[in-house]
């Protein structure tokens, strides 16, 4: 998290583009464009080896500034690159194992939801966030109908907070902050070719402090 003043509203969690020429100049351009809360490094069907090498470029950019860096691959990569926290995406038995073995030193959040009863499952094991979306489909300008539905709905009901992923227009970042979310989720509208990522972070953030309901004191 940033260790400047926190925005009592719904937050940015970046969601780093795969591996790329480039790569590590496009994430330290988005993470000087104003407040994020963490930043979210999917394996994307790398290799363990490439992943690594792709984790450890990026994860000191990040914590440099107060920022958590996820892994979401194989836990092993996170503990080499000492990085915040792991992302799991699979069953209920896989996200209990991981909370059992790496949440007394790291955070442990999850994905892989589409329905209410999905998110209560996971929901069971006490992760440190769970994640409505899927890394790499921000392919529409809108959020994901169900995404908004599921963080909507999840918001108002488990103190577990949620991360929603909008879509690749950057003012869908209303329409999750809407939804009572703790967190929105941003991939592909700060790194689509041709987009300058620090200024779609600082828009975002604009957005968020002009629409974002504030928060209750949680």
């Amino acid at each position: 998290m940033s260790e400047e003043e926190t925005p009592n509203r719904c937050r940015i969690v970046l969601i780093a583009p795969p591996a790329g020429a480039g790569d590590a100049a496009r994430i330290e351009a988005a993470l000087s464009g104003g407040d994020i809360a963490s930043l979210i490094l999917p394996d994307y069907g790398a290799d363990e080896a490439a992943f690594q090498d792709y984790a450890e470029r990026l994860t000191p950019l990040a914590q440099a500034r107060g920022i958590a860096v996820i892994i979401a691959g194989e836990p092993r990569t996170a503990a080499r690159v000492q990085a915040d926290g792991i992302h799991v995406e699979g069953s209920k038995s896989e996200l209990a194992d991981a909370v059992r073995k790496y949440q007394d030193r790291m955070v442990v959040g999850c994905g892989g939801a589409k329905t209410r009863d999905d998110a209560l499952e996971l929901g069971e094991t006490q992760p440190d966030y769970i994640f409505f979306g899927r890394f790499g489909y921000d392919n529409k300008p809108e959020p994901h109908p169900r995404n908004l539905t599921l963080g909507g709905w999840w918001s108002q009901m488990i103190s577990v907070p949620c991360i929603v992923l909008a879509g690749t227009d950057i003012r869908s970042v209303q329409a999750v902050a809407e939804t009572g979310a703790e967190f929105v989720a941003l991939g592909a509208a700060v790194f689509a070719d041709g987009a300058d990522p620090a200024r779609m972070v600082t828009g975002a953030n604009m957005l968020l402090d002009l629409h974002a309901p504030a928060f209750e004191d949680r």
